[in-house]
């Protein structure tokens, strides 16, 4: 009795976890045929680990519905089992509708062909006439192609070996070491001009900027009225600008 055979004997019999991992091990070579064939037609935003989960469903579908009794060889049945479930799954996780699925891969083929015609990139309007469609057609379907198209950040971008598609997206919250050196030098600046100022100057901007305080609620802490402050806040505001104009001046 071959390997193959005492696979599905100790399946048949027992029925156990053991015996029906030992069956799909002996399959994989199956699965990574079909999971590649498959791939090929697809973008690249379909991983081949996505259609080898799909894949292996299918395998285990089969195992358990084959009857191994029967004049069949399990490889036949089991590849038709293992595409549907490949394409069952992708049309499940495909965010598109099945027929703008078909127009998008049309406007491909026809991009394809008029590319190798003209030795050339084609526009909108080319493929437009070849398909019988508008340009803003075209353009809304290379719009859902575009969207519809899912890149991992840890993809590595075409003709590039040590860049990814993270080190193109720009953080906005992420300050560059330029930006983060002349912050703390304005910093250390605005520090040093406020020790130039008078005591009450010193103090609006204290209560104002640290303690957020109103001019009114400062007021009534300096016993000074709110636009005496308004006053005060204004001249030490003016004075900290000239300091740090002169300053840049300099520079």
């Amino acid at each position: 009795m071959n390997t193959e055979a005492r696979l599905w004997k100790s399946w048949d019999e027992t029925k156990s976890d053991n015996a029906v991992e030992n069956l799909i091990n002996h399959y994989l070579p199956l699965v990574t045929y079909h999971v590649q064939r498959v791939s090929n037609g697809l973008p690249v935003s379909v991983t081949k680990d996505e259609l080898k989960s799909h894949a292996l469903e299918g395998l285990l579908d089969a195992i358990h519905k084959f009857d191994s009794s029967r004049a069949l060889k399990f490889d036949t049945y089991a590849s038709f089992r293992i595409r549907g479930a490949m394409i069952d799954g992708l049309r499940r996780e495909d965010p598109l509708p099945r027929t703008i699925r078909e127009k998008i891969k049309k406007m491909d083929q026809v991009t394809e062909k008029l590319e190798q015609e003209r030795g050339r990139s084609v526009d909108f309007f080319e493929v437009a006439q070849l398909m019988d469609l508008s340009e803003k057609e075209i353009s809304l379907l290379k719009y859902e192609q575009l969207m519809s198209t899912n890149l991992s950040f840890d993809d590595m971008i075409n003709g590039s070996k040590d860049q990814s598609y993270a080190s193109q997206i720009q953080d906005p919250m992420t300050r560059n070491p330029e930006d983060k050196l002349v912050a703390e030098d304005t910093r250390k600046e605005l520090a040093e001009r406020i020790l130039c100022l008078s005591e009450n100057e010193q103090l609006v901007i204290q209560l104002s900027y640290y303690e957020e305080l109103t001019l009114t609620e400062i007021g009534r802490v300096l016993s000074l009225s709110t636009s005496r402050i308004s006053q005060i806040h204004a001249r030490a505001i003016d004075k900290l600008k000239q300091g740090l104009v002169k300053k840049e001046f300099v520079r």
